[in-house]
């Protein structure tokens, strides 16, 4: 079998829902995004994250992606896209903070009242409620990531997983927190 076959069937299982699959994708294709987009954007944390929410945009749309066209090809697209709406989205947040002269004279008060943080600690307190509904393995990812504030190397070292792994969990992750989320309002 060669490798074109090889990718096409990895998309067929893909398609079916085959997390292995999925992260076969993103083994083989993640440096092509990324490449592409680190010259776009020529900064790496953006690079890295439009990266990230093509496959995630892609995995959620594989049932659409026709075997007519390269799948690299259909993937730089989206990343395209995705770059293409965030450049777009910050253009019109650079406008509107020009365009309001009375929220740049304003002073804010750093300091959160006693109001803010009862509403913070409620939502965090909700917020990790809904994370112990995840499965441990998901859990942990989540609590790596944004509570111990680790990076996907850091993440990759402690979870003794490839690095690639790690970012298609928390992928997953995070998508399943927010359908929880979006699940209790």
């Amino acid at each position: 079998m060669n490798k074109t076959e090889s990718i096409e069937e990895t998309i067929k299982k893909a398609k079916k829902g085959n997390q292995l699959a999925f992260s076969r994708l993103l083994d083989t294709f993640w440096n092509d995004v990324y490449g592409f987009q680190l010259k776009r954007t020529e900064n790496e944390n953006d690079a890295e994250d439009i990266t990230i929410q093509t496959f995630s945009k892609a995995f959620d749309k594989i049932s659409t992606y026709d075997e007519s066209y390269v799948f690299k090809t259909w993937l730089i697209a989206i990343s395209k896209n995705i770059h293409i709406d965030l450049v777009r989205k910050r253009k019109r947040n650079l406008f509107n903070d020009r365009g309001n002269g009375d929220a740049i004279k304003k002073v804010l008060d750093d300091a959160p009242s006693m109001e803010d943080r009862l509403i913070q600690e409620q939502n965090l307190a909700n917020l990790l409620q809904d994370i112990k509904k995840l499965k441990p393995h998901y859990q942990e990812v989540i609590n790596l990531r944004f509570f111990n504030e680790l990076s996907y190397l850091d993440m990759a070292d402690s979870l003794n997983e490839p690095v690639n792994n790690v970012k298609v969990k928390l992928l997953r992750a995070k998508k399943l927190l927010a359908e929880i989320i979006r699940n209790r309002r």
